[in-house]
């Protein structure tokens, strides 16, 4: 598995991220048998946040790491921060005040029983953003040593600009949702110069911008549809996509999994791909990606396939 340079901060991570989200549901001998797999096939970036799970997911993968003692050092840890929820799990609010980033960053490092973040993201736009409070947060966690590395996610061209007015740290990485389905920042470029519905830029061109200024762009939900309503792959609503992914997966030799996340990967933004199955199985039929030459014509007849259209 290749690495890449996040950011083109000389910051190297393996293109393949193992989001950890939904961990909570293993216990500690599962969850170490998943993070070691991954991290023995070559995946050495692990991305959390502080609400999964209600913290519970960084405090497991902390147990995990107690027992490989000199794992810490092979692998970046990523957390996020600032979603509030109250006790039933709902959202009630965006936080990225200075004190909720310190404080957050400061209870992820308890949970996962670290010194510091490899990289901290901020989850999410908050509307009432003081991107002063957001600097001084971030020098502080910075100088302090509990993070190297800082990004958003969800976050669009204007969100960012207005961070870097006061955030002296390089903003290295943008999360944002992408899969074959869900591509509007590429549907949004390719429809320029268009009055059609895919040529309204949601994103006001995140992708072209992420690219000029050195942003890793971190691919989450690589096989969804829409948020969180199921997976594309073997839906039978979605039957001339999965007919043209099985015929790249045999041509391959893998699964259909694994042609999805090199689609992802054949874009030149040089981009990450986040994958959250805590099934070692399918993880290990994602992990055939690196066996899948996409060609323009391959990449593009995946797109039609998807329902997409070519102005």
């Amino acid at each position: 598995m290749k690495n890449i340079d996040i950011g083109k901060q000389n910051f190297m991570a393996s293109e393949l991220i193992l989001g950890c989200m939904r961990i909570n549901a293993l216990n500690v001998d599962e969850a170490d048998h998943l993070i070691m797999n991954a991290f023995n096939a070559g995946i050495n970036i692990f991305d959390h946040s502080d609400i999964y799970g209600g913290g519970r997911c960084e405090e497991l993968f902390g147990e995990v790491l107690e027992n490989h003692k000199d794992l810490r050092d092979k692998m970046i840890i990523q957390s996020k921060c600032g979603i509030a929820k109250d006790e039933n799990g709902r959202i009630t609010h965006f936080d990225f005040s200075r004190e909720h980033i310190i404080s957050s960053v400061e209870a992820s490092l308890k949970r996962l029983k670290v010194d510091h973040l490899d990289s901290l993201l901020l989850h999410r736009p908050d509307t009432l953003m003081e991107p002063e409070e957001v600097a001084e947060a971030f020098d502080a966690l910075y100088t302090s040593g509990k993070v190297k590395h800082f990004g958003v996610s969800n976050q669009n061209v204007r969100q960012i600009e207005l961070l870097k007015t006061c955030v002296r740290q390089p903003l290295c990485i943008n999360q944002m949702q992408l899969s074959i389905i869900e591509c509007g920042m590429i549907s949004q470029g390719l429809n320029t110069n268009m009055t059609n519905k895919l040529s309204y830029m949601h994103e006001d061109g995140v992708l072209e911008y992420s690219r000029i200024n050195n942003m890793t762009l971190q691919a989450w939900s690589p096989f969804q549809v829409g948020f969180f309503e199921g997976s594309f792959i073997d839906n039978p609503e979605y039957a001339e996509l999965n007919k043209c992914l099985e015929k790249f997966a045999e041509s391959f030799g893998v699964a259909k999994t694994a042609v999805a996340v090199a689609w992802i990967l054949r874009h030149p933004a040089r981009m990450q791909v986040i994958v959250g199955t805590t099934n070692y199985r399918h993880l290990n039929e994602i992990l055939g990606f690196d066996k899948v030459e996409l060609s323009r014509k391959d990449w593009y007849e995946i797109y039609r396939s998807a329902g997409h259209t070519l102005p």
